[in-house]
């Protein structure tokens, strides 16, 4: 496949910035559009998958919702990396708590993703890769969040195929010093890696499996303006 556009982006190719932050929801990505970038342009309406190129102090920006799962962002990722020249992803999404220290609305950057998916298979690889941020994305988020005095855990988190599970796995990854469960950092990374771009996770806690906590469904689409401010400070730098 070399056209565009794709069958999942509508974008032609100059719509779309080089760099992407990414929400799994398209709602939350309409309310970054709205309500912190000027300018803003809509590039993608296919399948509801909203897309957003906007300015934040003076750079391009976009920002696109990326579903729920690996074989979501998946498919959205490897198109934006390699049909649309998109050089780094930054992914803002939600996670539950695994690590008792971390605690809802927190912040994790995911320096490392474990994952029980069978993504990597496709790389034929004599081994088990291991999915990493970018460095430098990782660093100046991390250097921004701590200059406004934010919450925030630098480490491992695990990406999981499953939701909804009849015996939860989450003490064993504890166990292994692992903060937050989500769903998809590990499949972005990967194809962040494969494509020779950049990618990081950043985290706000909505939930806290192990101790029956929860955000609601509206502060989990609105209420993460401190990690939204870290992801658009970190794409300008």
């Amino acid at each position: 496949m070399s056209q565009i556009p794709t069958p999942h982006i509508g974008a032609k190719l100059n719509e779309i910035a080089d760099t992407v932050l990414m929400p799994g929801d398209p709602l939350r990505a309409k309310f970054i559009a709205e309500n912190f970038l000027t300018d803003v342009n809509c590039f993608n309406k296919v399948r509801n998958m909203l897309g957003f190129t906007g300015t934040y102090k003076g750079k391009k920006i976009s920002v696109m919702g990326g579903g729920m799962g690996m074989p979501s962002i998946g498919i959205y990722s490897y198109e934006l990396f390699n049909f649309y020249n998109v050089q780094r992803i930054i992914r803002i999404g939600s996670a539950g708590a695994i690590n008792s220290k971390v605690n809802l609305k927190d912040i994790v950057l995911a320096m490392g993703a474990c994952t029980d998916s069978n993504f990597g298979s496709q790389y034929k690889l004599n081994g088990i890769f291991a999915p990493i941020a970018d460095f430098n994305l990782l660093k100046n988020a991390e250097s921004y969040a701590q200059s406004l005095g934010i919450n925030t855990f630098v480490g491992n988190i695990y990406s999981s195929d499953v939701f909804y599970s009849d015996e939860s796995v989450l003490p064993k990854w504890d166990k292994m010093g692992v903060l937050a469960v989500e769903m998809e950092a590990a499949a972005l990374y990967m194809n962040a890696a494969k494509s020779g771009k950049k990618a990081l996770c950043m985290l706000t806690i909505s939930d806290c499996p192990l101790r029956g906590l929860s955000l609601s469904s509206d502060e989990r689409e609105t209420g993460f303006c401190n990690m939204i401010n870290i992801s658009l400070e970190t794409a300008i730098s």
